[in-house]
């Protein structure tokens, strides 16, 4: 492993991990259009990718985790993580924005003006501008590439915003306090602090996962709320689906976080992977309170 000054910044010996990695992304996605399209092949690339880009994870970011231990990681380092860090959640603001900015154009301005037609031309018979919307959806039968008939989604309860979602809410913003309640452990070298406060954290994650889940499986049997329940259905799941990926990610993030704090990793002056982690975990916080106000209560 190559050695290097405080006023170098280091560079690590050529490694095969980034092409392992990209291996596992084209065969994920590649299985992810061929069972779209019913091939029974693309179930599983999409297990053989997802399971080669775990490995490649868990082995590169280890590699990572050893180097930084082993005190090769010095200022020049540090800052360009940080300001990685910066620009990846600055790009992931940008991710959850186009997508805030669908629900905002469909709700306030397409949905209404679709309503504004003249009945022969919207979506279906008895359509109107309200929200949460039935349309743009429905089985469409064409004759000779002319649009014949449109046939409504079937009728579905919205999911209202004072149950499971106010829970929840309750669950990441404590989680958002845990882990700065762990972050004052390490700054004032209480290990113990920093332990718990990372393991409720990591409870806190898995619980509002599993609230996640039941809503879920709640929509589709009680609620008919799906993926094909027109423009509200679309939209809900798209953004709570998105945001629940990554609270999942954060939650992975967050174990191997506890697990290092527990070998006795980071201290009060060097533990930007902690920290680094804790900016992610709050920032899915923030996307989740504008989840709940303009998905589930307005």
């Amino acid at each position: 492993m190559a050695t290097h000054s405080e006023n170098q910044y280091f560079v690590p010996t050529p490694s095969l991990y980034p092409v392992f990695m990209s291996a596992g992304l084209f065969t994920l996605a590649s299985g992810f259009i061929f069972s779209i399209n019913n091939y029974s092949a693309g179930n599983w690339m999409m297990i053989a990718g997802a399971l080669l880009i775990v490995l490649m994870t868990f082995r590169w970011m280890g590699k990572v985790i050893a180097e930084n231990q082993s005190g090769v990681y010095k200022s020049w380092e540090d800052k360009s993580f940080r300001w990685g860090m910066i620009v990846f959640i600055c790009s992931e603001v940008a991710f959850f924005a186009a997508f805030f900015g669908a629900l905002f154009y469909m709700r306030v301005i397409s949905v209404p003006e679709l309503a504004s037609f003249d009945p022969d031309f919207t979506m279906y018979k008895d359509f109107t501008g309200a929200w949460p919307s039935l349309g743009p959806g429905g089985d469409v039968i064409r004759f000779a590439g002319a649009l014949e008939t449109y046939t409504p989604p079937a009728n579905f309860s919205p999911m209202g915003a004072w149950g499971l979602p106010a829970i929840n809410t309750l669950i990441l913003l404590t989680s958002g306090a845990t882990i700065t309640w762990a972050h004052w452990g390490l700054l004032k070298n209480n290990r113990k602090q920093l332990v718990i406060g990372m393991l409720l954290t990591v409870l806190l994650g898995i619980a509002f996962l599993i609230c996640q889940a039941y809503e879920y499986h709640h929509a589709y049997t009680e609620l008919g709320l799906t993926l094909g329940a027109g423009a509200y259905g679309g939209t809900f799941f798209m953004l709570t689906g998105f945001h629940g990926f990554h609270v999942t990610l954060g939650t992975i993030m967050l174990i191997v976080i506890l697990f290092r704090c527990m070998k006795g990793h980071f201290t009060a002056e060097r533990h930007f992977g902690f920290e680094g982690v804790a900016w992610y975990w709050h920032f899915v916080d923030v996307v989740w309170l504008g989840l709940f106000i303009f998905v589930y209560w307005l």
